[in-house]
């Protein structure tokens, strides 16, 4: 089943994004599905907010990102939805979800520079913000 993208609440973006970032190697990992359930799970944005809906927004998203102009689409679904205060939470997701698998690959890496252009996030924050989930996915 799936959303018409104009019913996207800001936690459907969100969950959009991680999705997104998750798929965009082709492989989506188990350790980046937990990694998203677990925010979705524990993260105060998301209070309220039903793990069900994970699987709806993610069918949507797989057939947002089949139309060849799918990106596109998608950085206008999340700009419609997403209040601009959150650009900053969506990219610290989405470099969990590709920090999660302990490697970010080229794809990946793409898709985050891609977001930050679209969501006008600074690049000392994007920075920071990758810093900060690299070490958080570190392992000894």
């Amino acid at each position: 089943m799936s959303i018409d993208p104009t019913d996207f609440t800001p936690e459907d973006a969100l969950v959009a994004i991680m999705i997104a970032v998750s798929a965009s190697d082709q492989t989506m990992r188990t350790s980046e599905l937990l990694s998203i359930e677990r925010m979705v799970n524990h993260l105060p944005v998301f209070g309220g907010y039903t793990l069900d809906r994970v699987t709806e927004v993610s069918n949507t998203i797989f057939d947002v990102l089949a139309e060849e102009d799918g990106l596109d689409i998608l950085w206008g679904i999340v700009r419609a939805a997403l209040p601009e205060r959150l650009f900053d939470t969506a990219y610290a997701m989405a470099c969990d979800v590709a920090a999660a698998d302990l490697k970010a690959g080229e794809h990946e890496l793409r898709l985050l520079e891609e977001m930050r252009y679209e969501l006008n996030i600074d690049r000392l924050l994007a920075s920071a913000i990758e810093v900060a989930a690299r070490a958080r996915h570190r392992t000894l």
